[in-house]
């Protein structure tokens, strides 16, 4: 099969960076966005070469000019990753609502941006569009400690669910995965709680490369029939 072309948004590190690895690895051309000056996205850089651009996905001119760089060096856009999503934890006592509308923006806006700048393109190919929010989603279950982060992901959720919806006459997978507790060097500090380890059914956390690796199973020929789903990659754990 000819390489596909792959933008994974939010792609400088930890889980965003995992998926485009996971995509070269797979002979695609990867391009890879980030927003920050800093070491990682340096290093980015070193890796991907001219397939790492900058871009704020929260700013709707910055993500349309994104998606014309690549459709004006490669001509067709044939999946997207978004893994771009802050992290906040802390009770509904102390959140401030500034806070939660930095979390929808970050979350959900970003996420509605990319998806209608890629819309044509990905039509054009048949393409797959994946999304990461988190595990214990489903069943709208209260959340003690990450209560707003769990709002923008599940509104997310919703989101996703409609985009498949809409773009499926027209060829195009929506989907989404939904990460457990996976520890990586970006993580929240919570995610490296042994005392969690304890309560995930199968015994241990997660790794990146195992969330990539269904990021890549959802946009390739053998998930060709899914769209619509929430894939939890968090062995079992419910927050």
């Amino acid at each position: 099969m000819d390489p596909r072309v792959v933008l994974v948004t939010g792609g400088a590190r930890g889980l965003g960076l995992a998926s485009a690895r996971e995509f070269a690895a797979r002979g695609d051309e990867v391009y890879v966005a980030w927003r920050s000056e800093n070491e990682s996205s340096r290093a980015l850089t070193s890796e991907f070469g001219a397939n790492a651009l900058r871009c704020d996905c929260e700013d709707e001119a910055a993500v349309r000019e994104l998606v014309e760089t690549v459709m004006a060096r490669e001509g067709r856009l044939d999946v997207v990753v978004h893994a771009v999503g802050e992290y906040e934890s802390g009770p509904l006592e102390a959140l401030e609502p500034r806070t939660l509308r930095r979390l929808l923006s970050n979350n959900v806006e970003s996420a509605l941006l990319v998806a209608r700048a890629a819309r044509a393109a990905l039509r054009a190919s048949h393409g797959a569009v994946v999304f990461f929010a988190c595990a214990g989603l489903e069943g709208l279950r209260a959340k003690r400690e990450m209560a707003a982060y769990a709002a923008a992901k599940s509104a997310l959720l919703v989101l996703a669910r409609s985009l498949a919806q809409e773009e499926g006459r027209h060829g195009v997978r929506v989907n989404v995965v939904s990460p457990g507790m996976i520890p990586h060097p970006h993580a929240a500090d919570d995610t490296f709680d042994p005392k969690l380890a304890a309560k995930i059914p199968l015994g241990r956390f997660g790794t990146p490369e195992e969330v990539a690796a269904a990021v890549a199973w959802l946009c390739s020929d053998d998930a060709r029939y899914v769209t619509g789903a929430n894939l939890e990659v968090g062995g079992g754990f419910t927050p």
